[in-house]
C-alpha cells in the first residue's frame, strides 16, 4: 500500500511536497472521500493508496459563499470549498471557538472553519443580541454556540 502525505493550510489549500494541488476534480474527490481515523487523523483511501492530510486546524475551510439574498435579507447560503466543492449551510450547526466561526459539513461528520473571505461575506448577516451572536436568515434568527467569547 502506497502512502502520500498532504498539508492543508489556513485557507484550505492542499499541498503535496510543497506544491499546491490545483486540479478541481482531485480536490473535490479528496473532500468527498475524506474520513477520520479512530485516532483523529484525516485519510482518503483511493485504490491501493493511503492519502493522509495534516491540517492547520481542519481540512474543511469555507473559502467563499454563494449567498441567496431576497429583498435585502439572507435566504440561504451555499458553502464553497477547495476545488469548488459545495454544500448548503446548516445554520443550526454554527459555533465559535477562539474567535473563529465553524459549521458542520458532510451531514455533520466534520467541522469546517470559515476562512477570511467567507467571513467577510457573512459579516453583514451576523448580529449580536445580549452578547450572544446569531446569523440572521429570512426564516429566522439562528444562535451561534460559543465555546469562547467572540466579537462581531
Amino acid at each position: 500500500m502506497r502512502e502520500y502525505h498532504y498539508r492543508v493550510d489556513r485557507e484550505g489549500r492542499i499541498f503535496h511536497e510543497g506544491s499546491e494541488i490545483l486540479d478541481p476534480f482531485v480536490l473535490r474527490f479528496f473532500l468527498r472521500a475524506m474520513t477520520r481515523t479512530p485516532d483523529g487523523r484525516y485519510l482518503v483511501l483511493c485504490q491501493d493508496e493511503h492519502n493522509w492530510f495534516a491540517p492547520h486546524d481542519t481540512v474543511f475551510v469555507v473559502q467563499r459563499l454563494r449567498p441567496t439574498v431576497r429583498d435585502g435579507r439572507l435566504d440561504a447560503v451555499e458553502l464553497c470549498f477547495a476545488g469548488d466543492h459545495r454544500e448548503p449551510l446548516d445554520p443550526g450547526g454554527l459555533e465559535t471557538e477562539d474567535g473563529h466561526l465553524f459549521c458542520r459539513v458532510r451531514r455533520g461528520a466534520f467541522r469546517a472553519r470559515f476562512g477570511r473571505v467567507a467571513m467577510q461575506q457573512l459579516a453583514p448577516f451576523l448580529a449580536e443580541d445580549g452578547g450572544e451572536p446569531a446569523l440572521l436568515l429570512a426564516r429566522g434568527r439562528h444562535p451561534i454556540a460559543s465555546t469562547t467569547p467572540v466579537t462581531i
